[in-house]
Parts: C-alpha cells; structure tokens; sequence
C-alpha cells in the first residue's frame, strides 16, 4: 500500500500532479461560484485561483522534470568532453536519481580507464625510450667491431673480434627474451604451473650451480640451509627462475673475496630465503627503484639486461608473496617468503 502511493518515479509525480490540479481546479471552481459575489467577480476570482494552479504546476513540473532534464544533459555534454571533474548532484529516488548515479558510476569507469590507458601510453614510452637506450650500446659495439673486421690483417684479432660481436648478439637475445617473458607475466598470458616439490632440493640444486660449481667464483660462500624437506606448491620453473635472477645479481654485486650468504629457514609454517652479498649499498631512494624495468646502480659496470629484478618481482607478486630488499652495515639483503605445503 505505501509503495502504491509512494513517489519513487516520475511517472507517478506527474499522475499525482494531474490529480491534484483537477482537485484543486474544481474545488476553487465551486468555491467562487458559491461566494456572495456578482458572478463576473465569482469568474475573476476563479480565473485568479486558475493563474495560481498554473503557476504551481509550472514550479512543480520545473522542479521534478526540467530542472533535473537540464542538469542531466549539463553532465552528460561535460562528460562527453571528457570532463569528469563534477559529478551529477541529483540525489531524488525516481528514474533521475538512477540516471544521475549512472552517469557518476560511468564517468568513474571512464575515467579509471582513461587513467589506465594513459599509464600504459607512458609505460609503453618509457619501455620504447629505455630499449631503445639499452639496445644502442651492443648494436655500436657490433658495428665498431665489424668494421674493425674488415680492415683487420691478423687473425687473432679478427677471430677476438667475431668473439665480441657474438657475445653482444647473444646479450641482445638475452634481453628481448627477458623482455617479452617480463610482457607475457605483467599480461596475464603466461599462467602458473602450480606442483607440489621440495624447495630446500630446489634451492641446493639452483645455488649448486650458480655458486658452487661455477668457475668464476671469487667470494666467500657461506650458506644455511635445513637439513629436513620443505614442500611448497607453486611453479617450480619459476621459483627456479627467482631464485636463479636473485643468486645471479648478488653475485655480480659482491666484493672480490667478499662474503655471498645465502639463507633458508623455516618459521610458523613459512619457509623465508635471503640472499647476502658483501658490496656497496644501494643508494635509499632507489631501493624501490631496483624492480622496476632496465635499473642498473649507475655504478656498476655495463652488464645484464636490466630485467631480472623486475622478473623476481612479477613472480612474486602474481603470487603474493612478500619481497623485498634492504641495505645491512656491509652489504645488501634480498629476501622473500613463502608457505610451506603439507
């Protein structure tokens, strides 16, 4: 009963309108006709109740249709300007009152969209500018060295010459390879292979051959491992890439005969890695600088492809998992956590 006589919609404002104009209209009409007047009187006298009626609906109609009409086409140019500064302020509960929370709502999406769209344009620009950047370097080496090539009698040089242009071809594949594995993470195409391993196995094996058995060590290994089984359930391959890119750059950022520590233990049913190399610190304000794409300390040496942090991160976070990176008195700590599995 209350919803039938309610006024949630323009429809129904408009009915009660109507009614309430033939009520008011007949009931003044009768109210003149029955005064003790002449009847030219008793007709000026109602002419003056009609101009009163009129003048009521045309505020009436002003305020629940016009008005509203008006502000609703207002918002809808200015967004379709472009301008999303002032929302829609109809607050009634009939159709435009809905209108106006949908206009606001879609402005909001368009907006966030917008916002998305430019971030992605400068993103795309940065990238462009910062490959761009990183592709120059080996393509003057390549050109520098076969020209050299060409002019070149003794062949030593030139076979030392071939073998620089090689390893700066294969740094330019490593690159565009990490880049479009770093795309297809951030885009979504490249899923998880959730399995069920041993991360203690996993960690020994990646460490055994980056640390243990490779020929251009130089530190001094120091390691804590358990002695039992953790499992985890994650992408295997990708853990092992994780923890491949963190070993690879303390490993290039440890002082000759310096200490590279590496740690894995257990607590409250998470298992937390870190990894320590003895170096120079990183500059504070650019501790969360170090994820983004193509960082590199400006003091360190012209190597790498700039991506591998960044790989670290996307894993991590597609994962939610906690990382981070952090200056200790003689050196730089990375680390992450992960649950252990039953």
């Amino acid at each position: 009963m209350k919803e039938a006589f309610s006024l949630r919609t323009v429809r129904k404002k408009i009915v009660m309108l109507s009614k309430l104009a033939g009520i008011v209209l007949i009931f003044s009409y009768i109210l003149s006709t029955h005064l003790p007047v002449s009847e030219d009187v008793s007709f000026l006298i109602w002419m003056g109740f009609l101009l009163l009626l009129v003048l009521g609906m045309d505020f009436f109609m002003s305020r629940f249709i016009t008005k509203p009409i008006s502000e609703l086409n207002t918002s809808a140019k200015r967004m379709a300007g472009l301008d999303f500064s002032a929302p829609c302020n109809i607050t009634s509960t009939d159709e435009f009152g809905e209108l106006s929370a949908s206009l606001n709502t879609m402005a909001e999406n368009l907006q966030q969209a917008l916002s998305r769209l430019e971030n992605s344009l400068e993103e795309r620009k940065e990238l462009v500018d910062s490959l761009s950047h990183e592709m120059k370097t080996p393509l003057g080496i390549i050109r520098a060295y076969a020209e050299g090539l060409q002019d070149e009698p003794d062949e030593t040089k030139k076979q030392k010459y071939a073998q620089v242009i090689v390893s700066e071809v294969e740094r330019m594949n490593d690159l565009i390879v990490a880049l479009l594995d770093l795309s297809a993470l951030e885009s979504g195409a490249a899923q998880l292979n959730v399995i069920r391993f041993d991360f203690v196995e996993l960690v020994e094996t990646v460490a055994g051959r980056l640390l243990v058995d490779a020929p251009d060590t130089n530190f001094e290994l120091q390691y804590e491992l358990p002695e039992q089984k953790f499992f985890v359930r994650t992408d295997q391959q990708r853990m092992e890439q994780v923890l491949g890119n963190l070993i690879v750059n303390a490993k290039k950022n440890v002082f000759p005969g310096g200490v590279l520590r590496l740690e894995l233990t257990e607590d409250d049913g998470d298992l937390h890695f870190a990894i320590f190399n003895q170096g120079r610190p990183i500059p504070a304000d650019n501790l969360p600088k170090i994820w983004t794409k193509f960082y590199r300390d400006s003091g360190a040496e012209y190597s790498g492809s700039g991506l591998g942090l960044s790989i670290v991160a996307q894993i991590l976070s597609m994962q939610k998992l906690p990382y981070g990176a952090e200056n200790l008195a003689d050196g730089v700590r990375f680390y992450f956590s992960i649950p252990a599995a039953e």
